[in-house]
């Protein structure tokens, strides 16, 4: 019974999120975004200390239960596991704990949460992996679904679906995706929790208190006729049928072995039953962990890709992106410092953005952490969408009033480039598409009133939006480009 509640939260669970990186109505954010804030580290990161508190509560009280059934990437490792048992029954076994690498591990990611190395909480962060496999390999596929039922409404008269456009995916972000899904895949199918009990640093550090859990999985040696039984469907590997204990620091409360325990040897009971926890054991673990807390971490070289799309304008060439001294960021992220300190890479916001502003790093410092490039579209300034799903606090939640008057950075004109100037023509798109009137087209020659117009622009009233870059028709590199700011400011 506690086993098929189990799954029917985990499912539950994964659904909700799941949709909340495929759906592009935004109703899915607006009812299950509080799943992405009851994640673990975007939590920590968000200095939500009721949910961090709340969630290592729940883990002194009855185990790891977090990772079997709130989050994605854990859930999403026991549906490879239930493929790879239908293949072969009984197969996996009790093994020693990795507790240096486990500790390794997490002390690594606290050094890069501390020091700002965004690239190494990107990779290992469970919730963050998850939502890149999300975004970039099932949104696709959901859009496309959601494609064929419009063609298919339309047919009919019916208006029920419309379509949408299927952005092109990071080549560096879905590569990543990829590899996250098919090494976590074949973990889980083969060995099961392999992952979770050895890289995961959510794991190890949830780990860590669920040792003292107040419920836990307890052998009765006088029940247990040690067929192994509960060992060779152990997915976590913790359980030691020969001596008949259960290494609760990796036990992710699944109740596998209580349901296939034929003498009824296992219960989920109360720690008083459990057998104790000896004083040199605990010192063991202690040293262990603070021998392992001071190893440090470095990091290494970078390689930035270009990237290219087509602009949508008439001129079928594809527009460039300018090269910027300051990524853009978007409006909430408050500066480049508190996006970098807080955001996991996710994707939620990328997934989130309706106008394909928003796409992932592919510097080292900021791997695949969200950056505002106009090739696609501009940054609305009734949009707020990517600050209200934000789970971590690197986006802080703006209304649509104050997102008008926050300066993510200012537009910076390119003679060269201009199109009065290189093709005689006269244009002004910039200037009558500034949402914020900061555009004025002036006499490029005072003293010749037959003289192009060129842009002018007034940085102190510029919020950085990139309307004018977007719908600027020099190319394959805007006339006018935005310039991000490393702190917003209000004007």
């Amino acid at each position: 019974m506690l086993k098929k509640i189990r799954q029917a939260v985990a499912v539950i669970s994964i659904v909700m999120v799941t949709l909340l990186f495929v759906d592009f109505t935004g109703t899915a954010a607006r009812w299950f975004g509080w799943m992405a804030k009851i994640q673990f580290l975007p939590a920590l990161l968000s200095a939500n200390l009721v949910i961090v508190a709340v969630l290592i509560l729940l883990t002194l009280l009855l185990g790891r239960l977090y990772c079997s059934v709130i989050c994605p990437l854990g859930i999403m490792q026991d549906i490879f596991g239930a493929a790879g048992k239908k293949a072969r029954k009984n197969r996996y076994s009790y093994s020693r704990p990795k507790s240096i690498l486990r500790y390794t591990m997490l002390t690594l990611m606290v050094i890069a949460i501390v020091f700002g190395i965004g690239a190494f909480v990107a990779l290992l962060a469970p919730y963050s992996a998850y939502g890149r496999i999300a975004q970039t390999m099932l949104a696709p596929v959901w859009a496309y679904g959601n494609n064929l039922l419009a063609s298919w409404a339309e047919a009919r008269d019916s208006y029920a679906f419309y379509t949408v456009d299927i952005l092109p995916r990071a080549a560096l972000t879905l590569t990543v995706a990829a590899m996250t899904l098919i090494v976590l895949g074949y973990l889980a199918w083969r060995n099961g929790r392999t992952y979770c009990n050895t890289i995961c640093p959510v794991g190890t550090l949830l780990g860590f208190f669920s040792r003292y859990s107040w419920l836990r999985p307890v052998i009765d040696t006088s029940k247990c006729n040690g067929c192994g039984l509960c060992a060779r469907n152990c997915k976590a590997a913790c359980i030691n049928s020969k001596e008949h204990t259960i290494d609760l620091s990796r036990c992710v409360t699944c109740f596998d072995c209580i349901n296939k325990c034929h003498k009824g040897a296992i219960s989920y009971t109360t720690r008083r039953a459990a057998a104790p926890v000896t004083a040199a054991t605990t010192d063991s673990s202690r040293r262990q962990f603070m021998a392992v807390t001071a190893t440090m971490a470095t990091a290494a070289a970078l390689k930035a890709q270009e990237k290219t799309v087509d602009g949508g304008l008439a001129t079928i060439v594809d527009k460039k992106i300018p090269a910027r001294k300051t990524r853009i960021v978007p409006p909430g992220a408050v500066s480049l410092r508190n996006l970098t300190s807080h955001c996991t890479a996710c994707q939620l916001c990328v997934s989130a953005c309706p106008n394909g502003v928003l796409r992932p790093s592919t510097e080292l410092d900021t791997l695949m952490q969200p950056e505002s490039s106009y090739e696609r579209g501009y940054c609305r300034p009734e949009c707020n969408l990517c600050s209200q799903v934000c789970p971590t606090g690197a986006i802080i939640p703006v209304s649509r009033e104050d997102k008008s008057s926050i300066q993510i950075g200012h537009a910076v004109w390119v003679k060269a480039n201009c199109v009065p100037l290189t093709d005689g023509v006269e244009c002004g798109n910039c200037a009558r598409h500034c949402p914020a009137g900061a555009i004025t087209m002036v006499l490029s020659n005072p003293a010749d009133e037959e003289s192009p117009k060129i842009p002018v622009v007034n940085t102190e009233r510029c919020i950085g939006c990139g309307a004018c870059e977007n719908l600027c028709p020099a190319r394959p590199f805007s006339a006018i480009y935005v310039e991000g700011h490393e702190s917003h400011r209000t004007i």
